[in-house]
Formats: structure tokens, sequence, C-alpha cells
């Protein structure tokens, strides 16, 4: 048995999510249909990061088990064949069997992307959240400030949450102005349910001057979903990229190496 992982790029437009649903289309469903009939054997994918209906990705992480002796890197040329044109598998490689995308330490970048203009751009109007009043740039980077470290996210975190810990930590979140479009990007040991489009949405409350960034602080403290802002349209977020450490790839090819007939020679 092999664990294999996939690099999966999706626009989540006409997608429920990542994870299976009853009646309803996800993301994982079509990896699971489309791998299971490739390979004829029954997988189902673990995924790293279980977005939401609408999210979109570029770089989310899924493994699967698998007893196929075709090599790993080829497998995502044919699974691309068979996959529809909103899902893409950018890479595949071997991994080691005790590596799991959501329990090994690594860091999480997104971002959230506005269009901020009088009119809305129809060329991305699936990809950003269209506001057409000017909004402050200066404050929304100057509040972002607030969010780095470790805090106790419980006021970023949808009450539909189920975890026990609201811990984690923001390593960087930048604001970045390129004409009309604005890309929130932050990067992060981990995040809660909805917790990066609520930090959208309380920036946006800043750039509307509706806030002042220093009171993302109280924010924090408050511990209270009902303190910060709103949850940001879906449509405006994607997954960019996770990184291991360490790196299971590489950590696979070392076991190889180690367990080479040549190597111990």
């Amino acid at each position: 048995m092999r664990r294999i992982m996939l690099i999966v790029a999706y626009d989540g437009t006409k997608y429920c999510g990542w994870q299976i649903q009853p009646n309803a289309l996800t993301v994982e469903e079509v990896l699971n249909r489309e791998l299971s009939r490739l390979l004829k054997e029954e997988i189902t994918v673990i995924g790293a990061s279980r977005t939401d209906s609408g999210v979109h990705a570029m770089g989310n992480a899924a493994v699967f088990d698998t007893n196929t002796r075709m090599p790993a890197e080829k497998l995502c040329y044919a699974l691309n064949h068979s996959l529809p044109e909103d899902i893409v598998i950018q890479r595949s490689f071997e991994v080691t069997p005790e590596f799991h995308p959501r329990k090994w330490d690594s860091k999480k970048t997104y971002e959230y992307k506005i269009w901020n203009a009088d009119f809305i751009q129809p060329f991305n109007r699936g990809y950003t959240h269209f506001v057409y009043h000017a909004l402050d740039v200066a404050a929304m980077r100057e509040a972002a400030q607030y969010f780095l470290g470790e805090h106790d996210f419980t006021s970023f975190c949808s009450v539909k949450a189920q975890v026990p810990d609201h811990v984690r930590t923001i390593y960087s979140l930048e604001v970045e102005e390129d004409g009309h479009l604005i890309t929130i990007r932050v990067s992060g040991s981990g995040f809660l349910y909805n917790m990066v489009r609520i930090i959208a949405g309380t920036l946006l409350l800043v750039g509307e001057h509706r806030k002042k960034p220093e009171e993302i602080k109280e924010m924090i403290e408050a511990r209270n979903r009902e303190a910060a802002g709103p949850t940001a349209p879906a449509k405006g977020l994607m997954l960019v990229k996770i990184e291991y450490f360490p790196d299971p790839e590489q950590m696979w090819r070392e076991q190889r190496e180690t367990r080479s007939p040549l190597a111990a020679e």
C-alpha cells in the first residue's frame, strides 16, 4: 500500500465546498469518484483544508492510499484527463505512510481579493468581492498588524465551529493594492472555520472607517464572535498554498534511499 499526495487547484464556484455532503456536489466527491474509476479500487482522499462552498484553491493538498503500481508523478496526468475543467491536479507524488495533511505542522496561505471601483469587473466577478465605495488601504494595513502572532481567535471564528482550541498563530498579514484590486494575503499555522473571511470582513469595516485600526486588539481580546466584523463572501477567498514541516516528499525520498540496496553497500 502506498500513500500518494495531490496538489489540487479548483474553481469552487459550482461546488458546495470540499467535504462530501449529502445531495450536494463537492470537490472531494469528484476526486474520490474519478480516482476510483482510474485505479479500479475504492479510493477515499483526505483533504488538508475543507474549504467552504464557493471558495477557490490554487494549492490544496490531499492524500490517498492505493495499491496501484502507476508512478506517483504520472498519476496527475492520467487523472486530469477525466476531471472536469474546474478541478486540476497540479502535482502528484509519494509520501510516507504516516503523513496526514491535517495533522502535520504546516503554514497555510490564503488570499482574499476585493474589486474596489465604481463598477464591477465582469471578468473577475466570480473571484473578487465587489466594493464600490473607496477603501482606506493604509488604515487596513495598520489594522492588519494587530492580528500578527499567537492569539485566541474566538471572535474570528464561526459559531458553527466545533473545535476545542481557538488559539492560532498568524505569521504575516498583508494588504496590497494594484489599481482597483485589493488583496489581503494571510499566512498562519492554521485557520478556524470562516476565520479568513471574518478577518477580511473586519478589515473592510476599517477600510470604510466604520472601525478604527486599534479596535482590532479589543475584538481579539473580547473572544466573542459578535465583537468582530461580518463574514466576507466566499467567492473572494482562495487557498494559495500549504507548506509542510518537515517536507513529506523529501522524507519519503530519504527513507527510500535508506532502504535501497545500493545505499547499504
